[in-house]
């Protein structure tokens, strides 16, 4: 519907004719594509999203997740939809990857743990 988030994979992209996205994997699975419902969505640079996309996750999302249960999407736009339990939660999350991107990676575990305290 119009106004939905949705999870997708842009399968073509034109300036002159509408998107086509797929909601499906190559093998014809949702495979968590789809509507996001509820939580937050956020803004970064495209570079700080690729990093947040990287194997292994980064520091800060491997601490964070140690602490709290939430739910990540993060497109190659620089957005970010995040979910958890709890409004206050989710806002805090969002506080925290936002802010992290200023604190250089070897430092971003010790500094997770500060914020979560």
């Amino acid at each position: 519907n119009t106004g939905d988030l949705v999870y997708a994979r842009v399968i073509t992209a034109n300036r002159d004719l509408d998107p086509v996205l797929s909601c499906v994997d190559s093998q014809g699975r949702a495979s968590g594509f789809g509507p996001l419902k509820e939580g937050l969505v956020i803004e970064c640079s495209t570079h700080y999203a690729r990093t947040l996309l990287a194997r292994p996750p980064p520091p800060v999302l491997a601490a964070v997740g140690a602490k709290l249960q939430f739910e990540l999407a993060v497109g190659m736009n620089g957005r970010i939809w995040l979910n958890s339990s709890s409004c206050a939660t989710t806002v805090k999350i969002a506080n925290i990857i936002l802010d992290s991107q200023h604190v250089p990676s070897t430092e971003q575990q010790q500094w997770v743990k500060e914020r979560l305290e």
